[in-house]
C-alpha cells in the first residue's frame, strides 16, 4: 500500500542554470572591473568603454547586463550599503543589548574598519557624488542606505527601551529639524518606536562624528598620527559622543 504524506511539501529551491550561473559571474566581474577603474583612476566616475576595455569586451556587449552606468552604480551602490549594514549588524550584536555604548563602540570600529579595507565603496556610497549620476527616487539605493543606518538607530531604541537613554546634552531643536523629525518617523518610518526630537537630533550628531572621524582617517588626513594615537582619538570620540547623546558613559 502506498503511503501518501499529509505535510505539505516545501517547494524544492531553484538551481541556477549554467546560463544563470554564467551571467551572474560576468557582472560581479563587471562590478569588480569598475571598482579597480575607481581605484586606479582615482575617482568614482566610470565609462563603459573602459570597463569594456579592460574585460576584453566590447562596449555594447555590457548593455546585455546593464542598461548604462547609472543602472551599474545603482547596483554597486547597493551591494556596498548591504555589505556595510552586514558588517555593521555583525559587530554590533556581538555585544549584550544592555551595553548600548558598547555597541556603539563596536559600530564605529566595523564602521571604520569597513571603510579602510573598501575606500572605493566607502567612496561610492558615502563620498562625493558622482558626476551625472542620479540615483532612483525611492528606490533600491535608498532602500540599501535605510538598511544600514538601521544599525545605528537600533541602539537608541533599544537603550530607550531599557530605560538606559537619557536626555542628551544639548536638548534645543530647531522648528525645521522637528518638522524632519516628525516626516521621517510619520511618513518613512511610521512603525519604529517614537523617540523625542531631541534624540532624533543627538543620533545625527552620532552619525555625524563617526563618519567624519572615519572620513578624516579614510582618506588619509589622520596619518600624521600614530595609529594608536588614531585608536585613543577614535575612543575619546566614542565617549564624547556617549556623553552628549545621552547613551551611558563607558569605563575608563
Amino acid at each position: 500500500m502506498t503511503v501518501v504524506s499529509s505535510e505539505p511539501q516545501s517547494p524544492r529551491a531553484h538551481v541556477p542554470t549554467r546560463r544563470e550561473r554564467t551571467r551572474a559571474a560576468t557582472i560581479e566581474e563587471i562590478k569588480q572591473t569598475a571598482l579597480r577603474l575607481m581605484h586606479d583612476q582615482g575617482t568614482t566616475d566610470l565609462r563603459f568603454s573602459d570597463i569594456a576595455r579592460e574585460m576584453g569586451m566590447t562596449a555594447p556587449a555590457l548593455y546585455r547586463y546593464f542598461g548604462d552606468r547609472d543602472e551599474l552604480l545603482t547596483a554597486m551602490i547597493v551591494d556596498a550599503d548591504d555589505d556595510l549594514g552586514d558588517a555593521v549588524a555583525e559587530a554590533r550584536d556581538r555585544v549584550p543589548v544592555d551595553d548600548p555604548t558598547g555597541r556603539l563602540y563596536a559600530v564605529g570600529q566595523a564602521y571604520r574598519a569597513w571603510a579602510r579595507s573598501e575606500p572605493q565603496r566607502f567612496a561610492l556610497i558615502l563620498g562625493m557624488p558622482v558626476p551625472g549620476y542620479a540615483a532612483p527616487e525611492e528606490g533600491p539605493t535608498t532602500e540599501a542606505a535605510q538598511r544600514a543606518m538601521a544599525q545605528l538607530k537600533s541602539l537608541f531604541f533599544d537603550a530607550a527601551e531599557l530605560q538606559l537613554l537619557q536626555p542628551p546634552l544639548l536638548r534645543e531643536v530647531a522648528e525645521p529639524l522637528r518638522v524632519c523629525a516628525q516626516a521621517e518617523h510619520d511618513v518613512m518610518h511610521p512603525d519604529e518606536p517614537v523617540l523625542p526630537v531631541e534624540t532624533f537630533q543627538a543620533m545625527l550628531h552620532c552619525w555625524a562624528a563617526l563618519h567624519g572621524f572615519t572620513c578624516l582617517e579614510a582618506y588619509g588626513h589622520l596619518d600624521w598620527l600614530p595609529a594608536e594615537a588614531r585608536d585613543s582619538l577614535f575612543d575619546a570620540s566614542i565617549r564624547l559622543i556617549a556623553a552628549t547623546t545621552g547613551l551611558p558613559m563607558p569605563q575608563a
